[in-house]
């Protein structure tokens, strides 16, 4: 199978794409006024615990805190991750912060 990654970036938007076979199997596009927070590694600062909801807020340099629930770095751990190294496992924790 053929495939190939097809770039196409302006200062308005990047465009890429994933063709098999000559044939478009996905799209992405990123828009520079609509650029996303989700995903992107933080780093940042613990400003408060909710151990009732099992989260904390997270200071990211942002207008607003980054909100981290326990489900989005459990996972990783339970999946046998847990012995890596700390800054490592930090960059998995403020990459799937969400900003709210």
């Amino acid at each position: 199978m053929a495939h190939e990654i097809l770039i196409n970036v302006t200062p308005q938007e990047t465009r890429v794409a994933m063709l098999e076979q000559g044939v478009v199997q996905e799209l992405h596009v990123e828009r520079a006024s609509a650029r996303g927070l989700v995903g992107n590694v933080y780093l940042g600062r613990v400003a408060r615990v909710l151990p009732g909801m099992q989260s904390a807020f997270l200071e990211i340099g942002l207008e607003r805190a980054a909100f981290l629930h326990i489900a989005d770095i459990w996972e990783h751990r339970q999946n046998g991750h847990g012995s890596e190294r700390r800054s490592s496992a930090s960059s998995t924790r403020a990459s799937r912060c969400s900003c709210r």
